[in-house]
């Protein structure tokens, strides 16, 4: 399989509502701002042609609409984790890096050592170009973030972010050197750790001070709901960045996988997975129900928790259709990975 631009034949997207309400955080323009600050000077976006594609995603409109409620400080710090994320999902789906695991893998070490350190990071975000971007900014927001939380939550995020790297690194990498298109049964469970969605449900956390039990969190109640959450949000993504995946010849988007296991046209494909959406919306709503009915001991730590994954699922979902990421490549003719991906970011400074 190769990164080539691919042509896509474009089709409409569903039409997709949400039964939570819209709400934005009043910080939006901070956010912005002051990510695009950090982006440059930590060294993550450095090239005219990358700034141009990373502003038109619009990740401070994002981290605002996810965390509305989130304090000044909060929502830049969740921008800034936003654009980290996505510049590194950047170079694992559109890069020569998602196609090498050793290579990544050694990449995933660096990261390891910082999430591990006695200092939460603090002496790799001095290192400058001694190390890749990638990890030396993992540093930099690992030192703001740790310090002020628990230490059962730093091990529950540490477990989630390896997850997510190491499925990118192994079965995904793997997946596209040999040409495998995995099946939902597959699919399912992993793209929740691909796309970092309980790493950034983790955050929920951080912005509301929350401090949620271990045994409330791996309670099957608990689990059943943040799961629900997790698909909705994953597969509205699928849902709108189909074209723009397809254009760049990736394989790992729900509407290809169900297309391609049952045989669907691409029409047929989107409303299939726009149904499930919808349908895991349902099941989410029943879950919550239920998980209030289970711990009403631990309402005070719940209904702030639910309401950040009801934020989740409706800001993912008008940043998703709205945000210009996820215009494919070939109708756009200015999303060619050599003109994004920034060799730092993998490699270290030149």
């Amino acid at each position: 399989m190769t990164n080539a631009l691919t042509h896509v034949v474009h089709h409409p997207v569903p039409e997709l509502s949400s039964p939570f309400p819209y709400l934005v955080n009043p910080r939006m323009a901070q956010a912005r701002e002051h990510l695009a600050e950090w982006t440059a000077r930590i060294g993550l976006v450095r090239q005219e042609s990358a700034r141009q594609r990373f502003e038109r995603a619009d990740f401070g409109w994002f981290a605002a609409m996810v965390y509305p409620t989130a304090s000044p400080a909060h929502v830049d710090l969740m921008a800034d984790w936003f654009a980290w994320l996505f510049l590194v999902d950047d170079q694992l789906d559109d890069g020569a890096v998602g196609r090498d695991p050793e290579r990544f893998g050694a990449v995933v070490d660096g990261m390891r050592a910082v999430l591990d350190s006695h200092d939460f990071g603090a002496a790799a975000a001095a290192s400058g170009g001694e190390l890749p971007v990638a990890v030396s900014s993992l540093a930099d927001l690992w030192s703001r973030t740790a310090p002020d939380a628990t230490a059962a939550w730093r091990r529950r995020f540490i477990r989630h972010l390896e997850d997510c790297l190491t499925t990118a690194a192994t079965w995904e990498a793997g997946n596209r050197v040999a040409g495998v298109v995995p099946d939902e049964e597959a699919y399912v469970p992993r793209r929740r750790h691909t796309g970092a969605i309980y790493v950034c449900m983790d955050f929920i956390d951080v912005v509301e001070g929350l401090d949620v039990p271990e045994d409330l969190y791996d309670s099957p109640p608990f689990m059943a709901a943040l799961n629900a959450a997790c698909d909705v949000v994953c597969w509205t993504n699928d849902l709108y960045s189909y074209e723009k995946e397809r254009s760049l010849g990736e394989v790992h988007n729900l509407v290809h996988v169900v297309g391609h296991h049952r045989a669907l046209g691409v029409d047929e494909a989107l409303l299939r997975v726009r149904d499930a959406i919808v349908a895991e919306t349902e099941r989410f709503l029943v879950q919550e129900r239920e998980l209030l009915r289970a711990f009403p001991e631990h309402a005070a730590v719940l209904e702030p928790y639910l309401a950040g994954m009801r934020s989740w699922m409706r800001g993912n979902l008008d940043w998703s259709r709205a945000t210009k990421r996820y215009q494919p490549a070939d109708r756009t003719g200015r999303e060619r990975p050599e003109e994004y991906l920034e060799a730092a970011v993998m490699e270290g400074a030149r």
